[in-house]
């Protein structure tokens, strides 16, 4: 296999994400706590799923989106889903180009055959003075209204009460049309307004998503794994006083602890399936991130892969993340299943990467919006865990902040 060569990309400031609007295919990632972002641009080749060398990397670079019914290959309970898509669960590809930012330094990683149009493509992507444009305006429809997400809720809790689980997280779509939506803009937009931490844009032919994630899956460093589950959410506000209440009461709220401790569990376990013994540990426990619109609730647990082990391996042992199905993990999503009526697609599925140097990094495809160019039809999924000490009117107003915060970051105004 060919090895890439890196071009530096001096005065890289301004991007105009609206370059690449020629562009079949491309992933990028932001991985806003390691001062990090990748855009994978083309496609040299698909895979069936990426290939690990002896030292537990990609020869090349790997860029993935795994979409929330790849569950149906990995676990044998779970049978089909009812609704089949005529879409791979997974989209595993290696790009023709690589953009790699690190600080304040920008790099490109091509085949030696591809630097001078590297280069050129470069002065494109790369340019000042690149505008944001005004997004229009959406109509969006609720596939659920409250009375029937209600509903839902109330038969979810029934399965809680008889042990069936404890936790399980149910999610509900808003739909809209438009001929004129621009998802470059619309992520351009997101970019500025929502200081995601592990956004994601990624477009195959007609499909885009466009995601303002605030959770991470899993990241992978060589034969270290880590994972960060998210649950509990609480607004901010603009008064200062008012802001920190929320992030205290956040913080100590029973409810809120117990479902981020109940999702942590589930990838202690899921990690347990993979890592050398005794290696899973538990960094960090409902620890409280200030997002700009809202507070969120974060564990983080990390292990040792086992020898022998992939770091796919790790990726396929904890799909789908257990902030995004519930517990136990089997049985939640196939309630998930009867009470959603329909796929998920790729929300609640993961965007990512694997790097030559042995990193990678995945998110939860969350907060984001999902358009298809060839109909005009676009979709938001939000949802909420739903335990015993829930209040179902309270979970009904969390996917109603969650959806907000969405339409605000790439909506018009």
């Amino acid at each position: 296999m060919e090895e890439r060569i890196r071009i530096s990309i001096p005065d890289a400031t301004s991007v105009d994400w609206g370059f690449l609007r020629d562009e079949p295919y491309f992933l990028y990632r932001l991985i806003s706590d390691q001062d990090r972002a990748v855009l994978g641009v083309g496609c040299i080749r698909q895979l069936d799923e990426p290939v690990f060398n002896d030292h537990g990397a990609v020869e090349d670079w790997c860029f993935g989106a795994l979409r929330y019914e790849w569950k149906d290959a990995l676990e044998p309970a779970l049978g089909r889903s009812k609704e089949q898509v005529s879409e791979p669960h997974c989209r595993w590809f290696i790009p023709r180009f690589v953009v790699e930012w690190k600080g304040e330094e920008v790099s490109m990683h091509v085949l030696h055959e591809d630097s001078v149009v590297a280069r050129e493509w470069a002065s494109g992507f790369f340019r000042h003075g690149a505008k944001v444009p005004v997004g229009p305006e959406f109509e969006w429809v609720e596939q659920f209204d409250r009375g029937g997400y209600l509903g839902e809720v109330a038969v979810l809790m029934q399965h809680i009460r008889r042990g069936d689980i404890y936790e399980v997280n149910y999610c509900i779509p808003r739909r809209a049309r438009s001929n004129t939506f621009d998802p470059f803009g619309a992520f351009a937009r997101l970019l500025e307004r929502s200081a995601a931490p592990y956004a994601g844009f990624f477009r195959w032919n007609d499909a885009f998503a466009v995601c303002a994630s605030p959770e991470r899956f899993m990241a992978f460093e060589k034969d270290r794994i880590l994972g960060q589950p998210m649950k509990g959410t609480r607004p901010r506000s603009l008064d200062r006083q008012v802001d920190e209440r929320l992030r205290r009461e956040l913080a100590a709220d029973e409810k809120e602890r117990s479902e981020n401790v109940m999702a942590l569990d589930v990838m202690r376990h899921d990690f347990s399936k993979v890592a050398a013994p005794g290696s899973v540990l538990v960094r960090d426990l409902c620890a409280v991130v200030s997002l700009p619109k809202v507070h969120q609730m974060v564990s983080t647990v990390s292990a040792s892969l086992r020898s022998g082990l992939t770091p796919y391996d790790a990726l396929a042992a904890a799909f789908p993340m257990a902030s995004m199905t519930g517990a136990p993990k089997v049985r939640a999503m196939q309630l998930i299943e009867a009470a959603e009526k329909g796929p998920r697609g790729l929300f609640s599925g993961s965007l990512g990467f694997f790097a030559p140097d042995g990193t990678g990094d995945w998110n939860v495809v969350i907060r984001s919006l999902l358009f298809d160019a060839a109909t005009g039809g676009a979709s938001i999924h939000t949802g909420s865990a739903i335990t015993a000490m829930c209040d179902p009117e309270m979970e009904w107003e969390e996917c109603q902040l969650k959806a907000r915060s969405v339409i605000d970051a790439i909506g018009h105004a």
